[in-house]
């Protein structure tokens, strides 16, 4: 009798165990509907928004996302949202002509939010009216190079590493050996090429003063308010204002509804991750081992 009783106990607990497993999953899958809706293309017109957000990299998937809301007739209008501290060279090259070319075919309205710096706010100047809140972090027009040298360190632990190569300035500046002062030269000929073509890009976007180009020459940040008075934006404010800019300079009507593009799909997971207690996906190695980027 204790043996069949013993049974039944045990057939009770796995069925136990089996419907909370199944309510388990069924609560993950309403979160991850919740996370993952599936979207459908709007039948109606309506205004496009993008975030950028991080640092800026050759993102294919962004530049195609961008490529069918310029091609997109339901689309009225892009708001580009934008909170980034920069990037690669590359990365903010492409996605600015990225943003050109959307440009091109509708009105696109900068929104700066945290940080618009170097690359992100190359992104900015090729919409065609930029609005940022009073505190947003602008600027950083510059490039910037950087690389490590162990080599004095390396000294002291007595190690040595041999290297053959083509060329004197093949891998330099080479963080295993003495600072080349010919390589530092080379270097720095591509940053300051690098600088100009940037600057040139600010110039033809925005009309700057004699004053207003040296001061951003140095490389330096400013809050919203100063880059307002020195027309590296055109107004403070936030979404509604860039709305209203489309209204009366584009007709582009108010109430338009406003779509988002190009979610970010490691976003939704991350959130499913936490939700569920997991550990959050760290991306922060892509701000680090760039090199030549903007900041």
């Amino acid at each position: 009798m204790d043996m069949i009783e013993e049974y039944e106990e045990r057939k009770r607990l796995r069925r136990s165990r089996f419907r909370w497993r199944v309510v388990a999953i069924l609560a993950v899958a309403a979160v991850g509907a919740m996370l993952f809706p599936k979207t459908k293309p709007s039948t109606s017109q309506h205004i496009a928004r993008y975030a950028i957000e991080g640092v800026i990299i050759d993102d294919s998937q962004r530049d195609k996302t961008l490529k069918k809301i310029a091609e997109n007739d339901k689309v009225e209008a892009l708001l580009l949202s934008i909170d980034s501290p920069g990037g690669s060279v590359v990365g903010s090259e492409i996605l600015y002509e990225s943003i050109r070319k959307v440009s091109k075919e509708k009105p696109v309205v900068a929104i700066m939010r945290n940080v618009a710096a170097s690359g992100g706010y190359m992104a900015a100047i090729a919409a065609d009216h930029i609005v940022a809140r009073g505190n947003t972090i602008t600027g950083s027009v510059g490039v910037i190079a950087q690389a490590p040298n162990a080599h004095e360190l390396l000294n002291r632990l007595g190690v040595s590493v041999l290297e053959i190569k083509s060329g004197h300035l093949k891998a330099q500046p080479s963080p295993f050996q003495p600072v080349d002062p010919e390589a530092l030269d080379a270097k720095q000929e591509m940053v300051a090429e690098s600088f100009d073509w940037f600057l040139d890009l600010v110039k033809d976007r925005r009309t700057l003063s004699p004053t207003a180009i040296q001061q951003i020459e140095t490389g330096g940040v400013f809050t919203g308010r100063q880059a307002k008075k020195i027309a590296l934006i055109d107004q403070l404010g936030g979404e509604d204002d860039a709305v209203a800019w489309l209204e009366t300079q584009r007709e582009i009507a108010k109430d338009l509804k406003i779509i988002n593009y190009g979610a970010n799909k490691q976003d939704r997971l991350d959130k499913l991750l936490d939700f569920i207690g997991s550990a959050r996906v760290d991306q922060s190695f892509l701000s680090t081992g760039l090199y030549s980027i903007y900041r």
